[in-house]
This record gives C-alpha cells, structure tokens and sequence, in this order.
C-alpha cells in the first residue's frame, strides 16, 4: 500500500498580503493549517521586515512556479540615509554613517543610472548559494564572502516623497533584483550610506495588492468560504502563454504522457487560432472544458506533454 499523505488535495493559488515580522516559511505553515493542504510551496521569498504579495501555491499549482518567478514584480519601499547596515535592512548592524544627506535633485539626477539592466552585488544576507550553502548562513556564522556581481533589470525606478533623512521609491522589477543592494548601491552614488527601513512588494505578475487577502483575514473564514473566496484557479498565472482547446481523446492522451498529432485541417485551425499555427516550437496551455489539463509544447503540429495536471 503507498504511503497516505496528511491533507487534503487541493490545488489554486493564494494571492497573500504578508505581514510584517513573518517568515516565507512560517506564512506558508499558516496556510497549510488553515486549508489543510498536502502541498504547498511559494513563488518569490519576502524577508520578515517586508510585507505585501506572496504567492502561495497548493497543490497542482506547485507545478507552475516556475512560470511565476520570472515574472514582473513591483515594490515600494524608504531608504534611510546616513547609515549602512550590514544586512542592508533595519534588522542589521550599523557597520558605516555619513553625514551627508542628498538632495531630491541629487536623486532624481541619478535614478535613470538604475534603470535597464544595471550590474549587482546581492547583499551578504541574501539566499544566494555560494558552494552549496546559503549566503545568509555563512554571513551570520562570520565567513567573509566575496559574491558576483550579476546582471538585474529595472524597468522603472521612481522617487516618490523625499525627507531629510529618508526617501520614498517605487520600482518595477525583473527576476532577481534585490531592492536592499539597490538602496545600498544608491547611496554610495549620492556620496553617503544607506539601507532599506520600509519594504513592501505590491504586484508579483498577476497578483497585486488589490486582490490579495491578509492572513488575519483568511483566519476569520471558515474552512469552505477559504476555499470559495480565497483560492484563485490553478492556471490564472499562466495568463501570458497561449491556451488550446482540446477533445475528450485528446486529453486522454496527454495525461497518459502521449504525443497528440493536430495535422487536419480542422485541428491545424484551432492551433492557428490560439497563436500557435506556424511556429515551430512553442508553450501553451491545454485546457478541455477550460479546465486546465497540461503544459504542452508544440513542435509543429505535434503536441507533447510538458507539465501533466492531475486534477
């Protein structure tokens, strides 16, 4: 007999408003408990001093994270001059001051140089692997690292409120941008130090802060209205791929691994007609019924099953 799994298998995502001083990790346990789910994994780390958007998948849409992490992701966060923190963040030591404070001038003069795709050192604290452990593990034990600098893209970086001693910013983002180097690295540019004091991501591709729930929120419903209200669909993160229609049989097929041939007229149509009639190889979305059934990759009029729902 194979082994029973604790929880129940239920598959969506949940679009969540993290709170401040929790772990990715203890909010992910929070929401196993809470919809008593078998798997369960998320898409994007926030430290315990940000708030705001973090992805949670359960179950089958575990297998779709992968489509989540590349994509665009937005934060709003202050900078405090004067100080460089050895964390880059509130939570670290003081380890450099200055007494200079820039102007919004000074600012706004040097934000088109972190725009595109710009050079960055992650920070010490940060989850890069260096030798098959984590940065954040040798920082702490006292090692001395020497991390690689790496290429990140910004799309637009904004000065929203400037102060005395601190600053406001929004920036919309690529896969892997750390915003605690960037306050750092800004600071250094304007001829003083600085780091992170307010952190809050609002979108991560399709989940914004506008339909995110929080967990105070989700610990108020019971079981069943969780479920109804909170649980979005397995496939809405994958809103940027083409989705295909398919038949009874042909379903069948893909979830058994096979290939499935779309080479009459009819069939080539409906590959046209969702974007994929002509190209060589692409990535789509099957779905039967509108329920999402696979990730395929077409090579012609072949279809071949790459990530098999079952659901």
């Amino acid at each position: 007999m194979g082994r029973n799994r604790k929880g129940e298998a239920i598959s969506g995502w949940i679009n969540l408003d993290k709170p401040l001083e929790m772990t990715s990790t203890q909010a992910i346990g929070k929401i196993r408990r809470l919809l008593n789910a078998q798997k369960i994994g998320h898409a994007g780390t926030l430290d315990p001093l940000a708030t705001g958007i973090l992805p949670i998948a359960l179950g089958e849409a575990t297998k779709t994270i992968p489509y989540m992490q590349d994509r665009i992701k937005t934060y709003e966060f202050t900078v405090t001059w004067g100080e460089q923190r050895d964390t880059d963040d509130a939570e670290g030591q003081i380890i450099a001051t200055s007494d200079h404070r820039p102007s919004e001038q000074d600012i706004r003069s040097l934000l088109p140089r972190y725009t595109g795709e710009i050079e960055q050192i992650p920070p010490l604290f940060s989850a890069i692997k260096v030798q098959g452990a984590r940065a954040y593990d040798l920082a702490r034990a006292g090692q001395i690292l020497d991390l690689k600098s790496r290429i990140v893209y910004i799309e637009t970086l904004t000065l929203k409120a400037c102060r005395a001693n601190e600053a406001d910013f929004e920036m919309i983002c690529g896969k892997g941008t750390y915003v605690r180097a960037l306050a750092r690295d800004l600071a250094e540019d304007l001829g003083t130090k600085g780091y992170v004091s307010a952190l809050r991501r609002t979108s991560v591709g399709p989940f914004t802060s506008a339909n995110a729930i929080s967990l105070d929120k989700l610990e108020q419903m019971d079981y069943v209205a969780a479920r109804n209200e909170a649980l979005l669909p397995l496939h809405c993160v994958l809103d940027d791929i083409p989705a295909l229609q398919l038949k009874q049989d042909e379903a069948a097929k893909l979830r058994s691994g096979q290939k499935v041939a779309l080479i009459s007229r009819p069939d080539f149509t409906r590959l046209t007609q969702a974007g994929l009639g002509g190209k060589e190889t692409a990535e789509a979305l099957a779905l039967l019924n509108d329920a999402p059934v696979a990730i395929i990759e077409t090579q012609g009029p072949e279809i071949y099953p790459v990530r098999v729902f079952n659901i």
